[in-house]
């Protein structure tokens, strides 16, 4: 393990890419921050995730900066506004070449992150094999915060978000708060990770034949096409919240609910770190993309995987769905 570092006042964390990804940086944070408890700890992250960020009570700042790449005057600005703040350390979790110029030329003293991409640049490295999909990427950011000696012995998830906190949206669409409430998230942001939507459709029969209980259909705005003429009319027990919800509303709702039903998603961490239990559906032929590596973290969840998405059932999901959570 390095040693800690005792000159480290102000550290800089980039994570600027999806809110699922950024969600499981979490138990670095709480490294960083047992570690280092005297040093400002600043967020990098993707303008739309900090809803979320600033539940985290570990973060003491937030930069927005969006994904992608920027132009010159942006990148310059950017530069300028780190060495004014002497930022004593930065990790960056999820390599960029954009990144790794931009702590290089900020004059940031101490700089870890993944050997990829202009790695050369860093002071502090680790070997990028997260494409074989060996360990869960939990560790692996744990593994670069743990480049400046930061440790913590509570790897959970958790996120300081109140259930109540859904109340309005609930209200909204006439959801009695005591109703036992089931989510179901039939989409991902890649097709080659979705199980077929027909099999979603038979498992929200099921589950309606079978419990008791008002069946939440959520995702993005960008589903909603999809998603209505399916779920938006079916009945009054099966609800339609696609596109409906902020990232926290959605943390919050997911906190009443009893299960989440998803492939591989953002919002299977969620419901992760607001502890709701998570049947997660997946593909386990692409190693970088399979549950060992972006699976629910915690020990109450399950998966339910194969080697092509058509070939897992209906009825085995439902089985297995019934005899954890049901």
């Amino acid at each position: 393990m390095p040693e800690i570092r005792k000159d480290i006042k102000n550290i800089l964390v980039v994570r600027n890419d999806r809110f699922g990804e950024f969600l499981l940086n979490i138990p670095a944070f709480r490294a960083l921050k047992e570690t280092y408890p005297q040093a400002k700890l600043i967020a990098a992250v993707n303008p739309y995730v900090k809803e979320l960020a600033v539940c985290i009570p570990y973060i003491d700042e937030i930069l927005e900066w969006p994904a992608g790449d920027h132009d010159f005057l942006e990148k310059f600005d950017l530069i300028l506004r780190l060495k004014e703040r002497n930022i004593d350390a930065v990790l960056i979790l999820n390599p960029t070449r954009q990144w790794h110029l931009i702590s290089y030329f900020a004059g940031i003293p101490i700089r870890a992150g993944y050997d990829r991409k202009m790695g050369f640049l860093l002071t502090d490295k680790i070997k990028d094999d997260k494409n074989l999909g060996a360990r869960h990427e939990v560790y692996s950011n744990l593994e670069i915060a743990g480049l400046i000696g930061a440790y913590t012995e509570d790897k959970t998830l958790s996120i300081n978000i109140e259930p109540k906190e859904a109340d309005g949206i609930l209200r909204k669409f006439k959801v009695d708060p005591e109703d036992t409430l089931f989510a179901v998230h039939p989409w991902t942001s890649d097709p080659v990770k979705e199980w077929p939507l027909d099999n979603f459709i038979g498992l929200v029969k099921k589950i309606n034949s079978y419990a008791n209980g008002k069946i939440l259909i959520i995702g993005r705005r960008e589903e909603v096409h999809r998603s209505f003429p399916i779920f938006g009319w079916m009945n009054d027990v099966v609800i339609d919240f696609t596109g409906r919800t902020s990232l926290r509303e959605l943390g919050a709702l997911l906190k009443r609910c009893k299960f989440l039903v998803s492939g591989d998603s953002g919002p299977v961490h969620l419901a992760c770190t607001v502890g709701t239990p998570v049947l997660a559906i997946f593909r386990n032929d692409i190693a970088g993309k399979g549950p060992k590596r972006w699976g629910p973290w915690g020990d109450k969840n399950v998966v339910v995987e194969g080697a092509t998405l058509s070939a897992i059932t209906v009825d085995e999901v439902f089985e297995c769905l019934r005899k954890s959570f049901l």
